[in-house]
């Protein structure tokens, strides 16, 4: 199954970091105090400053570890691992996450954060048990049940998914993905007219969301309305044409049509892409 959920929502730009610096008298010194400034705006990644940029700032951060405070060296490993994870190094991001929560057990954005990375990774149960201390740290933290939503999608926990993602919507609405997390979800488990009302709302927040026309194309499938399905796989392929499930499910509606020789080219065009896709839609309830 293709990414449709939060695809991991990373948290951390943390402008507290400057107040968390402690006043030394090393940091009295003017070019001390103003090359730490510096190093914060780069670790913050203010005006968009490059991963490798911000990497250097917050590793100097850590490196003169005497002038910081435990609360503002744990912004500092929390910012440096998003950097690594932006840059798919996610064993140094979980590194620097384990070493953020370490010096201060109660931030939760690292714990989602090393969630994230555990998911990046395919390491779903790692990842759900850095969402569940996050959660568990703060019941209002949308971002940790979305993450963990998405987790459990992909373990094919569908109920659990859902229920993640009502708790995501009802704390954070417009959090990206969510609602076509939840059509999607919604749509595999057969409430079809709930994931109908979902996909709608997150194609009329953004109307080139190729897996939203996907999950939609899925539910009109399901629900026997061929040329609907077809007309929003075709939608989700023009954005995205290596998208395998909109492939496979655009050559069973073909099939479903009529069309037998588009139809039998779109699953096997689906099959080269994925491995296991027939498996996936027998598991979806469609075949």
């Amino acid at each position: 199954m293709d990414i449709r959920a939060v695809t991991g929502a990373i948290e951390g730009l943390a402008a507290v970091l400057v107040v968390l610096l402690l006043a030394s008298p090393a940091l009295a010194q003017d070019r001390q105090r103003d090359g730490n400034l510096h190093n914060v705006e780069l670790c913050n990644g203010v005006n968009r400053t490059p991963f490798e940029a911000r990497i250097n700032g917050c590793t100097a951060l850590i490196d003169a570890r005497q002038d910081m405070t435990a609360a503002g060296l744990a912004i500092a490993y929390n910012n440096r691992g998003n950097a690594y994870a932006a840059e798919r190094d996610y064993d140094r991001a979980i590194q620097d996450f384990d070493s953020s929560i370490k010096l201060d057990p109660n931030y939760t954005k690292p714990l989602n954060n090393r969630g994230v990375a555990f998911l990046k990774k395919g390491e779903y149960d790692l990842a759900i048990e850095a969402f569940d201390r996050a959660i568990g740290l703060n019941r209002g933290y949308g971002e940790a049940f979305a993450n963990r939503a998405e987790a459990y999608l992909k373990k094919g926990e569908y109920f659990r998914a859902a229920r993640d993602y009502d708790e995501a919507i009802r704390l954070e609405p417009s959090l990206e993905g969510v609602w076509n997390g939840r059509c999607w979800t919604r749509a595999v488990l057969g409430v079809l007219q709930g994931a109908l009302e979902d996909c709608n709302k997150a194609l009329q927040s953004d109307s080139r969301n190729a897996a939203a026309y996907d999950s939609r194309g899925l539910i009109y499938l399901k629900m026997g309305r061929i040329p609907a399905a077809i007309d929003d796989y075709d939608s989700a392929l023009r954005l995205n044409p290596k998208l395998a499930s909109a492939l496979y499910g655009r050559g069973l509606a073909r099939l479903k049509r009529g069309d037998e020789a588009h139809g039998t080219a779109d699953i096997a065009t689906a099959k080269t892409i994925r491995d296991g896709i027939a498996d996936d839609f027998a598991r979806y309830g469609v075949r």
